[in-house]
């Protein structure tokens, strides 16, 4: 009987394990996990309702969803897509909904339905789950395959598991809120702007979305995805930058004309009770109060330097970002084995057949949004129906 031994009961090494004993029945499948249960950060992704994929819709290239491994998830997806993921687990009886921002939920709103159905699958198929126990090195299991599942795993814990040859690039965390210096900011705390852009003054790193004002700082979708584009380099920064933010996510020449539209319909107005369209109140004060504009001037009485200064301050508003929170429960790390060194068609070790990897060990991470539990479907999946091939 051939042996498979996977490392880590997460999302990618439950879902190979479950395929992997499908496909090939005969197959002695094993997964170890150092925790004292499977599929633990499954239980609470999503905030504990479980975000275990997005329809795409709102993606246009790849890379927007995943900043590294684009080339892996390309092939990947074509395996087994974000569909292949919902029929899947609709056909084990799990009733899924599609939000408005195109994020995929069960209905029942509830992580541990996931975490049962899998668990209830290798339990039928014949998974051995063998938990509290850490593998130290993958040179002392006896078996034909290792699948390599480790997620979240730092890079000396790689280097210690895995051989000498396999090149690991250094982990650091992604999807994290930015801890904000500025105490005016702070007191806003609740605020919600929808349509802000934001970016890493003297980068390229932008992104656009939902903004949360907390009392630590900011949060929110743009915030989550400027900290996974922005991962490495806010690391290597000591997460020491400079956040830009465009609160009317417009060009400067679009909020001239939003300005000229507000003085021109609004000139006896004090420009503090006209502000622009979707800005709560405590915002525009707080803009007013940066751009240096008294709150009890009118519109009429702005002039071409009160205009400039507030254009500046709503296309380029500059925050001191001194440091990062974890993101409520979840966490994703960029880096881990390095993608030259495996198939990116299977997902094999190109030096040593049998090894595998899938899921967040892998150099792929992706922004919030269901689109870090498709990359382990489809991964482990990918790894699963290779291994099941093989003679």
């Amino acid at each position: 009987m051939l042996k498979t031994v996977v490392i880590g009961a997460g999302a990618a090494g439950c879902f190979c394990a479950i395929e992997l004993k499908r496909r090939r029945p005969d197959m002695e499948v094993t997964v170890y996990e150092s925790g004292p249960k499977p599929l633990a950060k499954v239980a609470v992704t999503g905030g504990g309702r479980c975000n275990l994929t997005n329809s795409f819709a709102g993606i246009s290239r790849l890379a927007e969803a995943y900043p590294r491994g684009e080339q892996v998830m390309k092939r990947a997806l074509r395996t087994f897509s974000h569909q292949d993921t919902m029929e899947w687990f609709e056909r084990e009886g799990v009733a899924l909904l599609t939000q408005e921002d195109e994020c995929v939920f069960p209905v029942s709103q509830d992580a541990m339905q996931i975490v049962r159905t899998l668990e209830r699958l290798m339990r039928e198929l014949g998974v051995k789950v063998i938990c509290n126990r850490r593998v130290a090195r993958i040179s002392e299991l006896d078996a034909d395959f290792v699948v390599v599942t480790a997620g979240g795993s730092g890079k000396a814990a790689l280097e210690t598991l895995l051989p000498d040859d396999v090149s690991i690039t250094n982990t650091v965390p992604s999807l994290f809120t930015f801890k904000i210096a500025d105490e005016s900011l702070r007191s806003l705390m609740g605020t919600v702007a929808e349509n802000v852009g934001l970016c890493l003054a003297g980068t390229a790193f932008r992104s656009h979305g939902t903004l949360l004002v907390t009392d630590w700082g900011v949060s929110g979708p743009a915030t989550l995805k400027l900290s996974s584009y922005a991962a490495r380099h806010l690391a290597d920064n000591g997460y020491r930058a400079t956040l830009l933010v465009n609160w009317l996510d417009s060009t400067e020449s679009e909020v001239r004309r939003i300005l000229a539209s507000s003085i021109s319909g609004n000139g006896k107005k004090f420009i503090s009770n006209a502000h622009p369209e979707g800005m709560t109140d405590r915002l525009w004060q707080h803009l007013l109060q940066r751009s240096g504009i008294r709150s009890d001037l009118r519109w009429q009485e702005l002039g071409n330097k009160g205009v400039n200064k507030l254009v500046n301050t709503l296309t380029a508003d500059g925050y001191q970002i001194v440091g990062r929170a974890r993101f409520k429960e979840e966490f994703v790390t960029c880096g881990g084995v390095d993608l030259s060194g495996i198939d990116l068609n299977t997902l094999e070790s190109k030096t040593h057949p049998g090894l595998f990897f899938a899921g967040e060990v892998l150099d792929i991470d992706a922004i919030t949004g269901g689109f870090n539990l498709q990359a382990a479907w489809s991964t482990g999946y990918t790894v699963a129906r290779t291994i099941a091939s093989e003679k």
